[in-house]
């Protein structure tokens, strides 16, 4: 009997788990009101604020000249470019210091931390700022000319002190994990930022995000030691009530590529993972106001890990349903998080043709084959990434393991209209 109750609480509160995710990643698609609520309003054509735009790169040298570029072409009028590089990678600040050559808008900042990380990069940049907003782009990214106008219109018609843009990885042909990868963005950036938004607690994104230069130096900046340096300054600001505005709009986001390996992959899942668990001992978050913030934030905190035993769990509360000798209706329960995770992969089907058709990305049979079939792999990798971070939590391993990139996300759009093999 005892048995039967633990196998029916475990199921209800995995299916209550999953649930509430599947609600989660549809928020943007309820109404076609809140859909177009999430989205960036048209410029009004003028600009009243200035930008300094942080961009940390390192060992970056195969793909920093080109974001550069990039931001370069932007229609703002008023923005400077700062990249930072560590004293020990001369490749890299080559690259950086002939693109300043070129261009008054880029100048270089020298990390000499002995130990590196993103954090404290921008961190030693932020006395060099200049502009009225702190913009941050990874050494990868390929930016929109147009985006730092629609921010500047951001900014001045809602009175925000951050507004978070939209990051897509968009690379998704590329593997099997990569389709996965790049829906995960989809769905974060396109709905689940905008509800936590509307609910006054954010963990924010690590790029394309833009703080007001005054907040972002009354709160010290980011957190040196932190691996989820964003998520901790989007909790930080949360907890003492900055406006945080997320817009997301295909045409304006941010592109960039997913890591080139599993293990790559592996090894900056278990670095947001353990930034995770870090920014939830801190315990910043329980300075939120409300009860339902605080919740909001310790449920998002423990996402990760959460998400990892639920993958592995529900394959295990099915094979006792079908093989183990248990009461009916204990039996029916313990199909409930089966059926919840049936919905969401369909719902996953259907936002797997919405990104394409967003992206005019021909979204072939096979990659939606590929989108069924890896699921559970891809949950076995997430598990594993989320054992990774508590393990290096503990024994007090935080060094930064950097995801390397060569550009895989530039030629995408193109490489997937032609025939190519799947």
């Amino acid at each position: 009997m005892l048995t039967s109750v633990f196998i029916a609480a475990i199921s209800l509160a995995l299916f209550w788990m999953a649930a509430f995710t599947l609600w989660w990643q549809m928020h943007a698609w309820r109404t076609p009101e809140v859909l177009a609520s999430t989205r960036f309003h048209r410029p009004d054509g003028g600009e009243s604020l200035s930008f300094s735009l942080l961009l940390p790169a390192r060992h970056e040298q195969a793909v920093l000249d080109h974001t550069i570029q990039r931001l370069l072409e932007s229609s703002h009028t008023d923005f400077e470019i700062i990249v930072i590089v560590g004293h020990d990678d001369p490749e890299t600040t080559a690259v950086a210091c002939d693109a300043a050559e070129r261009d008054p808008r880029v100048r270089v900042v020298v990390d000499t931390h002995e130990k590196k990380n993103k954090p404290k990069a921008m961190n030693t940049a932020l006395p060099h700022c200049r502009g009225d907003v702190v913009g941050v782009f990874d050494a990868e990214d390929q930016v929109h000319p147009e985006l730092l106008a629609h921010v500047d219109h951001a900014f001045r018609t809602t009175g925000a002190d951050v507004v978070q843009g939209g990051v897509q990885l968009i690379n998704f042909h590329s593997s099997w994990y990569s389709l996965r990868n790049c829906l995960e963005y989809f769905f974060w950036f396109r709905s689940r930022l905008h509800l936590h938004a509307q609910k006054g607690f954010i963990p924010l994104g690590g790029n394309t995000v833009f703080v007001r230069t005054d907040v972002l130096r009354e709160a010290d900046g980011w957190d040196p030691e932190c691996l989820a340096e964003d998520c901790d300054l989007g909790v930080r600001l949360s907890s003492v009530g900055k406006k945080v505005v997320v817009a997301y709009d295909s045409d304006m986001v941010t592109k960039e590529e997913t890591p080139g390996s599993l293990m790559s992959l592996l090894k900056q899942r278990t670095r947001w993972n353990q930034g995770f668990l870090q920014v939830y001992r801190k315990k910043d978050w329980k300075q939120l106001p409300g009860f339902g913030q605080r919740l909001l934030a310790r449920y998002t905190l423990m996402t990760p890990f959460m998400q990892a035993f639920t993958g592995l769990v529900i394959p295990l509360n099915v094979a006792i349903a079908l093989f183990m000798d248990v009461p009916v209706g204990i039996a029916f329960i313990t199909f409930l998080p089966a059926v919840t995770a049936l919905v969401t992969f369909v719902f996953e089907l259907v936002g797997l043709h919405d990104f394409g058709r967003q992206y005019g990305l021909r979204v072939r049979f096979v990659h939606y084959v590929k989108l069924v079939v890896g699921g559970p792999f891809y949950q076995v990798l997430l598990a594993g990434a989320a054992v990774r971070a508590v393990w290096r939590e503990q024994r007090g391993r935080n060094d930064w393991e950097l995801t390397t990139h060569v550009g895989a996300h530039l030629n995408t759009a193109e490489a997937t209209r032609e025939d190519v093999p799947a």
